[in-house]
């Protein structure tokens, strides 16, 4: 199950919030209500309270402090759909805020349509729409890097201290780091990549490489005891001697 995540249309008018760059994915955000979403749909077998004013849609109970949500299951993504206040015995409390909007969302629905809905409401509106869909394959992307981004650091490291090359795997390549440091000498850093990737993605390897300037990275066609194999491409630079002994010295 993935970390549920607000509409736009639910992060701007009901938790009145901002939308925060590309950079900082939607299901990161810092509000007790998401808080509480996450955590409860971390387990994929925790049983959860179905909103059953909500007829249409299959649509669940989110609650934390004087805050209430409705969160809808696009396959293995929620979304929360709609959020609101308590406010007991009011007819401005979310759930009867909520079933009076779907009444009245139905009704305008079968005013204009020739096959009515058969239920008593309708929350289509409240779903996500192709700019939510949109926003969240832009984080894809951004997950992508931040977690290259981790990934170059802890290979840089780890080769550092053991003088072997470390890999890992992404879904499409394979990347691998060799640091090589030997007393007197300068200190030896190759960059792998397997597999097929665009420009600007092995830009990014290449620019977070811990001690190392980005400018000074140059193609190579072998590494230390092997030429390269048909699907790799590989670069190599040295390392600033004392980012080298400061990456040492972290465990």
């Amino acid at each position: 199950m993935q970390p549920p995540r607000p509409t736009l249309r639910t992060l701007r008018e009901d938790l009145k919030l901002p939308l925060p760059s590309a950079r900082e994915p939607l299901d990161e955000i810092d509000h007790p209500l998401l808080g509480k979403a996450r955590e409860q749909f971390a387990d994929d077998h925790a049983s959860h309270e179905r909103i059953r004013a909500i007829d249409d849609e299959l649509l669940f109970k989110v609650k934390v402090q004087r805050w209430r949500g409705a969160l809808w299951l696009d396959e293995d993504q929620p979304w929360l759909v709609a959020a609101g206040q308590r406010e007991d015995g009011s007819s401005e409390d979310f759930y009867a805020a909520l079933e009076a909007d779907a009444n009245a969302a139905r009704a305008r629905y079968n005013a204009v349509h020739p096959k009515p809905l058969t239920g008593k409401t309708h929350v289509g509106h409240l779903l996500p729409t192709q700019d939510d869909y949109d926003r969240h394959r832009l984080e894809v992307g951004t997950r992508l890097v931040r977690r290259l981004v981790a990934e170059v650091q802890d290979l840089t490291r780890g080769s550092l201290h053991d003088g072997h090359e470390h890999a890992t795997d992404f879904p499409t390549f394979r990347l691998g780091v060799l640091v090589r440091a030997d007393d007197g000498h300068e200190t030896y850093v190759a960059v792998r990549i397997t597999g097929s990737v665009p420009d600007d993605l092995a830009a990014v390897v290449l620019r977070h490489v811990p001690g190392c300037d980005p400018a000074s990275w140059f193609p190579e066609y072998a590494l230390p005891g092997r030429h390269l194999l048909p699907a790799e491409q590989a670069w190599s630079t040295v390392m600033d001697p004392h980012a080298a002994a400061k990456l040492l010295e972290e465990d």
